[in-house]
Formats: structure tokens, C-alpha cells, sequence
């Protein structure tokens, strides 16, 4: 990547991905040119030569992909990034970008003129690529010159392309080996993407499969007689798959582009041994005519039925194309599974019930192994390449080899054979005892099959990720407890993760916590505090809040809280520098710690806030006071001190969660000197480094801080007032009032009688007493309640 520099991109083609495509690019800091065609002749010549009306195709479709959800940029301002034009004028800026990335519709020949033109106008040595998913790429590149070709290849990204990490890269006989490399490496580390390397085969990879996989599905469901609600039951987390399972998944997307793919792997693979499934079954195709696509068009394979609150989501029969409300969906399998949070553990559970469940999970898994072996070789050389695409672009915890080393190698080899589908010939019984896994752990490293080479080999990134799994295996763990495990990552630093529940913040993460730095600080030059799970915490044990409230053990709950503060603090105030890498959702007191770090490494995707006002309380483990500090240090630096406070204390009123890292910089969640992983995969190795940078950089332990300047009375006035003419209004209840009254004196500093310097422990005590008092209130336990029971925040 030394010796490329991409600044500029060009789009062509601003349709659903092209507009969806620059604004990601956008998200990864570049500079975008986004044209589409000029619109159709509306017998104004004078409108008509206007820049506004000529460039009005890409405009609107860009402005209807940033007001789409969800959103695809990571904050709006991104925008600006973003720059509109026309095929007609605006070709010959194509002089000037790094790469052209071609969006238009899904045609050979049109796609074919384009590339004339952009041989004609492209700078030498920029890079050109397609989005297209089912044309040939190398009938593409017919015709093109010689330079043209070396830099020419497919880039398939995922809709949308900020949300699903996956990019299917496709080079073609004439592509520059440099080229492909610089490729995949930049996908990785600059725009977030799980970049595979695919062969130019029909759909590539994921679409290969997950099509094959769905359309396998439909056959299975009308052997066994299942329902649509009973197969999305069996095909959605409980098997490590979204929550959207397959109906749900396929209304999301649209039917049309099921259909689409289904209907040309069935023509473009004549030799595939499993080609009939490809046939679409005859509800898919009624539902075509029908014009029954999914969220498109208002109904698919669920529809809601009823007006206003009386709605009711309804699933489609089959058999006779009537929609009907289905009720409660039970397996004995399943029920057997509850307990079992391993999904590797739980697969061998579910194949082998002998209810329906069971039934069907041994013949979808067979028909998945036999598909997916068969393809090794065909459309990638690896088992790695076809599971990491299907975990990106689908959104599956394990690829089907993953799957398969779940059950047993042999085990699905005589699962593919009682079902009598096909088994590859290389697949012997020889192999078996060799090999007996897909996937092996040896020296720190996960080795994964290569058909080609036909042995266990290395992955071939040249990017170094840390893997929690693979350090597990390793056996590089120095020290657990049931919800955190310390591991030594080598170059001096430790990672401590958690591993609760949804990695709430219980009493064994706090114990990890001061192990971990204690052990730092011996041993170690720093710590990162990461992991990756679905997501880095969901903030304290509210349980045990709960529980001690309930018993009225105010001595308890206050020594817990004390323990908690204690715990955060000593994040910031330890001997060595603790990184902190949050991802995905970082509330309450995930975020409270992140706030306190020597230094973040943000996902890009991290969902960030204090929200503990949802629950009748205020942020009691120093995230009041670490807002209250931060509005201090920005307006002794000369910023509105007033305005800057009240905005800061309706971030924690509002229960406000950043939609991204960057809308946490903006809100202030996060400082401007956080980092952010663009790629979720990267993070605890990006987190890593910065460890050792601080480290390097002779880090000293810092002091705690007595220079917090508050605004006592002055503000409080203020903030009390807004907060009854939000009540006046009915924006807020009574208790939310009470809520955030106690909120506003803390972040104020109490009701000092002017504004004065006070230290951390103060505002540390005031914080804490706040979070008490309102534990003792009964609507505030009925709030808690209510998030233990059903997950949903209660406004009462």
C-alpha cells in the first residue's frame, strides 16, 4: 500500500449501491465523484443546460441514500464529501481519480460502453473495478487496453455497504497479481471490509452459497411439511444466523433479487450437481407474478394485516398463497439447546434430536456440507474463503466448515451420505483420518484446508489480527473467572475480555478488571480492555441493582457502586496505559469505562451512550462526573461554558447513543484523540499498538484531578428551568423530572453559590448519592423491572 495512494474516487452509477457505495467511501475519509446519467429532455431548453437539471439523476439519488435507514454515512457532515456530475460532462474528471468503480445496471453491453469510455479518460495506472454481481468479469475487460486490463477487476459489495462488512473481490486472468494485493489490504484496513478473494465464477462466493442454501431450504420445508414461522424458528439465532432467519431475510432483501440469482446460477451452472435446486418452486414463482416481493411491495412471505395499533404480522401459506397469524412455534430440540451458549456445542445437539427439529437441521446441514465441499477448488481454493464470505455477506456466526468441524469431519461425511447426496471424490476416508478437522490451531496461528495444495495451511493475509479464539487455543491465558478471561497477546501487553451476559458489568468483571491491572502492572507495559463478542457491554448488572434496591440493602448498593467508581477510576489511574476497544453497543457503564481510558480504539460501528436515565438512575459510575470534568476542560479553553454544559447534560437527559464512533467524537462521548478501526477485525491488533505507542512513549501514571470547575447555582437555575417546561409541555413525567433534577445538580456540581473548582472524588460522592436515592424510588424499580423482564424501557 506504500506505493499507491488512493485520495479520490469515482462512481459511476448512483442507483440503491453506487449512492450507498460513495457514501461509505465517504465514511473512510475520501473524496468522491458520483455520476449517473443526464436525465431525459423535458422541452425547456433553458432548465435543461442548467448544472442543477443535468446533474439531478445522482443528486436526488444520493440525497434520498442520506435520508435513507439505515443511515449510510457515518454522520451527515460526510456529505460534503460527496460530489455530483454527469456521464455526458463530467468524464474527463476521471483524469484526476485514483479508482472508478462501476455501479450501472446489471447488462454486458452497457457495462461494456462504459468501460470504453473510461479507458478514453482514466488516468494511467488507476485502478477501475465492477460491482456487478452476475456478469462475467472477465467479459468485461474484453477490448480494453493493456493497461486498462492489469488494473481492472471486481469489487462485489453488499448492501448496504456500510452494515455488511463483506467484499468479493474478483481479478481476471489479466489482472496485475500487485494489484489484487493492494486491493484486498486497502478493503481491510481502510474502508472496514472482510475482503475475499473470489474466482470468476457465477455469483462468486456468498451468493453461490447462501442462494443454494435458501433455495435447499424451501425444498427441505415441503418434504417435511414445516411452516414459514417454524423454519425462520429453526434458522435464525439459534443456529447462529440473524434474527431475520430466511423468510424474514429474503422479504428484507427482496424476493426479485432472490428470484434473479436463483434463476441465473440455474443457467450459468449446467454441470453443478445440485442444479434442480436452483428451480424456483411454484409459490416463488406465483408470488412473482404476484408482484409479492417483500418490504418492497408491501408483502412477501409476511405482511401485516390491520390498521393502527391493531396491526398484526401474518406469514403466507405456502400451499395456498393465504396469509394467516401462526402461533407459538416449539421444538423439543430446541428446548434442549437453551442452556448451551456455545454454538459448537449446541449444533451437536440440534442434528441429532428426533423430532422435526432434528429432522430438518440433519438435512439442511447435509445438503450445506455436500454443496459447499463441492465447490472447494471451483470458486474459492480454501474452506476459510467460502466461510468468512458467508459470515460477512450473511451474517452467519460460523461458515459452513466452521459448521461441519462443530459436528465432526466424519460425522457430516455420513451426514451428506444417509441423505444421499454427493460426497467429493477427494473426500476419502483417507483424508478423514489425516486431516480430521477443517481448522487446527497449531503455534499461535489458525491453519484452515487448502483443497488445491490439499493440506492444512496458514492464512495469507498480510494483516495482523488478534483472534480471542485463536489465543484460547493457544493457551495464553494467565487468568479467568466465570465472566473474564486475561491473556497474555506477547510484546509485553495483556487484553483482559469479558464474557458475560450481553458482557454486562457484574461482579466478576470488576474482579477482572483489578486483576488485570494488577497483573499489568507487574508484568506487562499496558493493557487492552476488548473483546469480541456481539457486542462490548450493555453496562452494569442491573440485577444486582435490583436486588439489593428490592431487600432495601442500601449498604450493599452503596458499596457496590463505591467498588464500581473504584474500578473505573483506577482505568484511568493505574501504573501502566489501559487501551479500551469498544464496538457495537457500549452503554452505561461500558461507556463509562471507555471515558476513562488512557486511550480508545473504536470500532467504527460502535453504538455509544449513557443511558441510565431509561432506568430511573444517572450514570453512577463516574460517567456524571467525567462529563461534568469535560465540559470543564473545554470551557476554561474558551468555549461557552452554559451551552456547553446544557448540551452535555441533554446527552445524558435524552439517554443519547452515538450512531457511529465519528457521532461519538461529535457529541464528545468520545475525545477527538480516540482512534477509530475502521475494520472490526483489525480493532484489539490496532489496540494493541496503541498500547505499545503509549507505552513507548514513557507513559506516567497520572494524578487524579481537583481543578474541575463547576457552575454551582448559576447553571442549575438553568437546567431546572428547561426541565419544567419540558414537564409543562408533557414531554417528560413526573419521575423524569425527579430523574433529571438529581442529574443536573451532580453535573453542576450541587447548588454551590458560585461557580468554583472542586475535585473528581466530589463530583465522584455527589454522583453516587444521586444514584442511591433514586434506587430507593418506586418508580425507578418498576423501570428496572421492567428491563429485566422484557428487555423494553418502561416510561412511567
Amino acid at each position: 500500500m506504500a506505493n499507491r495512494i488512493i485520495k479520490s474516487i469515482a462512481i459511476l452509477g448512483s442507483g440503491v449501491m453506487g449512492s450507498r457505495i460513495a457514501c461509505h467511501f465517504a465514511n473512510a475519509g475520501f473524496q468522491v465523484l458520483l455520476l449517473d446519467m443526464v436525465p431525459k429532455s423535458l422541452g425547456n431548453p433553458e432548465l435543461e443546460t442548467s448544472k442543477a437539471f443535468r446533474n439531478s439523476v445522482a443528486q436526488k439519488a444520493l440525497e434520498a441514500a442520506i435520508k435513507s435507514n439505515p443511515a449510510p454515512l457515518f454522520i451527515p457532515d460526510l456529505a460534503a464529501s460527496i460530489s455530483v456530475g454527469n456521464f455526458d460532462d463530467d468524464f474527463e474528471k476521471l483524469k484526476t481519480v485514483d479508482w472508478t468503480i462501476e455501479v450501472v445496471v446489471e447488462n454486458l453491453e452497457v457495462k461494456q460502453s462504459i468501460f470504453e469510455r473510461v479507458d478514453r479518460f482514466r488516468k494511467p495506472g488507476s485502478i477501475v473495478s465492477s460491482n456487478t454481481s452476475g456478469i462475467v468479469i472477465q467479459s468485461m475487460a474484453e477490448g480494453r487496453s493493456d493497461d486498462f486490463k492489469a488494473h481492472f477487476l471486481g469489487t462485489h459489495f453488499f448492501n448496504p455497504p456500510r452494515y455488511l462488512p463483506l467484499l468479493e473481490v474478483i481479478p481476471t486472468t489479466y489482472t496485475a497479481k500487485e494489484i489484487t494485493d493492494f486491493v484486498v489490504l486497502f478493503a481491510d484496513k481502510k474502508l472496514g471490509k472482510t475482503a475475499i478473494v473470489a474466482r470468476d465464477t457465477p455469483a462468486f462466493i456468498a451468493n453461490r452459497i447462501g442462494v443454494f442454501a435458501i433455495m435447499d431450504i424451501f425444498k427441505v420445508m415441503d418434504q417435511q411439511g414445516l411452516t414459514i414461522a417454524e423454519v425462520d424458528k429453526l434458522t435464525g439465532p439459534v443456529i447462529g444466523h440473524p434474527k431475520s432467519a430466511t423468510f424474514r431475510t429474503s422479504d428484507v432483501v427482496g424476493l426479485d433479487t432472490l428470484i434473479k440469482v436463483a434463476r441465473g446460477l440455474y443457467a450459468a451452472c449446467p454441470t453443478d450437481e445440485a442444479r434442480e435446486t436452483f428451480v424456483l418452486p411454484k409459490f416463488l414463482e406465483e408470488m412473482e407474478q404476484k408482484q409479492w416481493l417483500g418490504d418492497k411491495t408491501g408483502q412477501g412471505f409476511y405482511k401485516k394485516i390491520g390498521t393502527g395499533s391493531k396491526k398484526e404480522i401474518q406469514s403466507l401459506d405456502l400451499k395456498t398463497l393465504e396469509y394467516r397469524l401462526e402461533g407459538k412455534v416449539s421444538f423439543a430440540t430446541l428446548e434442549a439447546t437453551k442452556t448451551i451458549d456455545d454454538l459448537s456445542k449446541r449444533w451437536k445437539v440440534l442434528v441429532a434430536g428426533s423430532d422435526k427439529a432434528g429432522q430438518f437441521y440433519s438435512r439442511m446441514l447435509a445438503g450445506l456440507f455436500s454443496y459447499s465441499a463441492n465447490r472447494l477448488g471451483e470458486i474459492a481454493p480454501d474452506v476459510s474463503s467460502i466461510d468468512e464470505a458467508l459470515k460477512a455477506g450473511f451474517g452467519w456466526e460460523q461458515g459452513p466448515f466452521e459448521t461441519w468441524d462443530s459436528i465432526g469431519l466424519a460425522e457430516g461425511v455420513t451426514l451428506i451420505q444417509s441423505h444421499n447426496l454427493k460426497v467429493p471424490a477427494w473426500l476419502t476416508t483417507d483424508f478423514i483420518s489425516s486431516n480430521h478437522k477443517w481448522y487446527k490451531v497449531a503455534e499461535g496461528q489458525r491453519l484452515h484446508y487448502n483443497q488445491e495444495a490439499n493440506q492444512l495451511q496458514p492464512p495469507s493475509a498480510q494483516i495482523d489480527k488478534i483472534y480471542i479464539s485463536t489465543l484460547r487455543n493457544s493457551q495464553k491465558a494467565i487468568w479467568s473467572n466465570s465472566g473474564s478471561t486475561i491473556f497474555d497477546t506477547g510484546n509485553g501487553i495483556a487484553l483482559l475480555e469479558f464474557h458475560t451476559k450481553m458482557n454486562t458489568m457484574g461482579a466478576e468483571v470488576i474482579e477482572g478488571v483489578n486483576k488485570a491491572i494488577s497483573l499489568a502492572e507487574k508484568s506487562f507495559d499496558g493493557l487492552v480492555i476488548g473483546n469480541q463478542g456481539q457486542n462490548f457491554s450493555a453496562g452494569a448488572n442491573l440485577a444486582m441493582v435490583f436486588m439489593y434496591a428490592i431487600d432495601e440493602d442500601w449498604d450493599e448498593l452503596d458499596m457496590m457502586i463505591r467498588q464500581f467508581q473504584a474500578t473505573i477510576m483506577r482505568v484511568r489511574y493505574s501504573g501502566i496505559p489501559v487501551v479500551v476497544a469498544p464496538h457495537a453497543l457500549t452503554l452505561g457503564g461500558g461507556c463509562e469505562m471507555t471515558m476513562h481510558a488512557d486511550g480508545v480504539q473504536a470500532a467504527a460501528e460502535t453504538y455509544i451512550g449513557l443511558v441510565e436515565v431509561g432506568v430511573g438512575v444517572i450514570p453512577g459510575g463516574g460517567g456524571t462526573k467525567e462529563t461534568a470534568l469535560r465540559v470543564s476542560d473545554r470551557y476554561q479553553s474558551g468555549d461557552g461554558e452554559i451551552n456547553a454544559l446544557t448540551n452535555a447534560f441533554m446527552n445524558i437527559a435524552m439517554a443519547k447513543v452515538a450512531t457511529s464512533a465519528a457521532e461519538a467524537q461529535k457529541l464528545g462521548i468520545l475525545l477527538p484523540s480516540s482512534r477509530i478501526s475502521m475494520n472490526k477485525t483489525n480493532q484489539l491488533a490496532d489496540a494493541k499498538a496503541y498500547a505499545i505507542e503509549l507505552a513507548e512513549a514513557g507513559y506516567v501514571q497520572p494524578t487524579q484531578r481537583k481543578n474541575i470547575k463547576v457552575q454551582g447555582k448559576a447553571a442549575l437555575g438553568t437546567l431546572i428551568a428547561g426541565i419544567q417546561g419540558m414537564r409543562f409541555g408533557s414531554y417528560i413525567s413526573d419521575h423524569d423530572v425527579k430523574v433529571a433534577t438529581k442529574l443536573a445538580y451532580t453535573i453542576c456540581g450541587g447548588d454551590l453559590s458560585y461557580p468554583q473548582h472542586v475535585s473528581e472524588q466530589y463530583l465522584l460522592d455527589l454522583e453516587r448519592d444521586a444514584f442511591l436515592s433514586l434506587c430507593g424510588e418506586k418508580k425507578t424499580l418498576e423501570r428496572i423491572q421492567s428491563i429485566l423482564q422484557s428487555g423494553k424501557p418502561l416510561r412511567n
